[in-house]
């Protein structure tokens, strides 16, 4: 039986007060619940230590003006780095100025309007094999619905990236090294929280290093065979090709190998992770108000009769504003960390050069003097004066401006696909007793997985 409905999981905030050492020892396990419950109603919270000072800023306007008015002034901090450095090195996710400008010249057409477009069947054709899979699946026992939802994820970016699924060889060797990784990988790594030189050894941990150079050494096999076909002639007009194939228009160069590896890797951990993230959390949603399955299910039922080609996507409403609203209650990257490179002043307070700009898309999505209902399940309120007020101005899964994530349109179409064909053919259902608790690994996840049970619909 369905559970009945009720406020989706949060995790319980911390004290108010806690010494640094204990500040330190949440953050590194879990940054969420490491926040104390002031954090959502306030504009903007100061957090000191010997090291540095750090800025979360609520308020809509402090977040317009670091994300879309003067970004540049507020790079990347080089604080994120630290963590991801083995796997990514120095992919668009992490570099600034000048290097991160070129890298966005190269890749944001390969991202542009009608090439999404081109993507759609191999969208649908991982969704197709995701159906067949959980097909024996149906009334089985309870399993995790991330894994299926990874897999899936992965298939979309191996068939989008270099037109092969995840049965491939090399695919599922990625696949499997980067759940480890994932595992293996901390939060935040020693060089996050101290002001270490640059040459000074980061510490990190051996699975952490070792899953990493496994996944790049795949990635660089699979790279460079897309060079030699590429030279050949024969390399097919997927993602890579596209990317690989475009100059910057200032300076001619192309991506070279060790580049591209870089920028495949983040587009594995970005288009993968985040969109599997969201994916479950969805399908909780839902298993958890069966009234809004139903809706869906009838919404996807007739408009994937009507058509396979990508003009389904704007019919499926309810289920673009449900994968929508799983964003906001879970948005997969909760927090973005940037850095003042100047003096500043934020609501009466200064900020000095290199201070830490925290924009925590997990506390603006359910603040409570912006959002009615904030920790509610609410599809509908898309429509409402208030949520489009909003979502233009506190909802930011994508982040904003200058650094939009590229694939933000290609996430807005797999997502809401995948649930729509996955709601068509069975129904989810909350396992009693089994309420997943939300923690921030790379991405927002359950901490012990997120359990349901599903039957053929």
């Amino acid at each position: 039986m369905n559970q009945p409905s009720r406020l989706p999981p949060k995790p319980t905030p911390r004290p108010d007060r806690v010494s640094l050492w204990r500040y330190f020892r949440l953050f590194k396990s879990d940054i969420l619940s490491a926040q104390p419950a002031r954090l959502y109603r306030a504009w903007m919270a100061e957090f000191r230590t010997p090291f540095f000072r750090s800025y979360m800023c609520n308020d809509p306007d402090l977040v317009d003006l670091v994300l879309n008015k003067r970004p540049m002034d507020f790079p990347k901090s080089d604080r994120v780095r630290e963590g991801l450095k083995p796997l990514l090195r120095e992919s668009v996710f992490i570099t600034n100025g000048a290097q991160w400008q070129r890298q966005r010249r190269i890749i944001d057409p390969a991202f542009e309007g009608g090439k999404l477009r081109e993507t759609f069947p191999a969208m649908w054709a991982a969704g197709e094999d995701c159906v067949d899979r959980l097909n024996m699946k149906t009334d089985a026992e309870p399993f995790d619905i991330e894994t299926e939802t990874s897999h899936v994820a992965a298939d979309i970016i191996f068939r989008t990236l270099f037109s092969i699924p995840i049965e491939d060889a090399t695919a599922s060797a990625v696949f499997a090294a980067f759940k480890r990784h994932q595992r293996a990988s901390p939060v935040v790594n020693l060089g996050a929280l101290l002001p270490l030189p640059r040459w000074f050894p980061r510490f990190h941990a051996r699975e952490t290093k070792r899953t990493a150079a496994r996944i790049r050494a795949l990635i660089e096999r699979l790279t460079t065979e897309r060079a030699a076909r590429i030279a050949a002639g024969t390399a097919p007009d997927d993602l890579a090709t596209k990317i690989m194939t475009t100059a910057d228009p200032e300076t001619g160069e192309t991506f070279d190998t060790a580049e591209m590896v870089d920028q495949v890797a983040i587009f594995f951990l970005a288009g993968h992770e985040t969109s599997a993230s969201a994916l479950a959390w969805a399908l909780y949603l839902l298993a958890t108000h069966p009234e809004w399955q139903d809706r869906l299910a009838e919404e996807a039922e007739t408009a994937l009769a009507e058509s396979h080609d990508f003009s389904v996507l704007s019919t499926l409403k309810l289920n673009r504003a449900t994968f929508r609203e799983a964003m906001r209650l879970y948005p997969p990257v909760p927090m973005f960390v940037r850095e003042a490179t100047c003096p500043e002043r934020f609501r009466n307070r200064a900020v000095k050069p290199g201070s830490q700009v925290v924009i925590s898309p997990w506390h603006l999505h359910r603040h409570e003097r912006l959002w009615d209902n904030p920790d509610g399940f609410d599809p509908s309120r898309w429509e409402t004066e208030n949520g489009k007020a909003c979502q233009r101005r506190a909802y930011i899964p994508f982040s904003s401006g200058a650094r939009v994530c590229p694939g933000a349109g290609f996430a807005m179409a797999e997502g809401p696909l995948v649930l729509a064909m996955l709601l068509r053919a069975f129904r989810f259902e909350a396992v009693e007793g089994r309420e997943p608790v939300p923690v921030a690994h790379l991405t927002v996840r359950g901490k012990d997985g997120i359990y349901l049970r599903v039957s053929e619909r």
